[in-house]
């Protein structure tokens, strides 16, 4: 699977791309969605699942505003995008996300932010453009999403644990049994 099939199969998703046509309705910088709505999207596919939405806890939205880092304005966000659709969201600056994560610098953009998720196949997002293009963020590429490994980011190389309790918590081998996971 390339990342041109990605896009094509996420536009073929009416749910998917009304969600990201509400994200861009807010006009948010340098924005994108990302985690489970991509993933699971992908690993559904590729295990011959065909559901209605992607099931996923929330719509992971991140954005890079680094002249508002207020995190009452992610909770009006969502709102706002609820009101737009009644799924549940959860918007996150990305500039202000350094201090959750114990960061000393803060990052410069989302996909540096995007590059620090716990899990390589977590690490895509997709962003709906002006002339309804999908552009598809991956830092670590897209080989591991499409090939079905679960391997920690290269942040969490040394965090094994949070890396094993989020694939547990989540439930991954259970729910998508052609997963490989892999510690490196």
């Amino acid at each position: 699977m390339t990342e041109d099939e990605i896009k094509n199969l996420i536009k073929s998703d009416t749910w998917m791309m009304q969600v990201l046509s509400a994200a861009r309705e807010l006009n948010l910088p340098d924005w994108m969605i990302g985690a489970g709505f991509v993933r699971n999207k992908v690993w559904d596919h590729l295990h011959g699942f065909k559901n209605h939405e992607v099931q996923t806890a929330d719509i992971d939205l991140i954005y890079f505003d680094p002249d508002n880092k207020e995190e009452l304005t992610e909770k009006d966000l969502d709102k706002k995008l609820a009101q737009i659709m009644d799924v549940k969201w959860s918007a996150k600056n990305q500039s202000r996300m350094h201090l959750k994560h114990k960061r000393t610098q803060p990052y410069i953009n989302c996909v540096e932010a995007l590059s620090e998720w716990v899990g390589t196949p977590t690490c895509v997002a997709v962003r709906l453009e002006a002339d309804d293009s999908i552009s598809l963020f991956a830092p670590h590429g897209i080989d591991d999403l499409v090939n079905l490994v679960v391997r920690p980011s290269p942040t969490f190389l040394d965090d094994l644990p949070t890396f094993w309790e989020r694939i547990k918590s989540k439930k991954w081998l259970e729910k998508w049994p052609k997963l490989k996971v892999l510690e490196k």
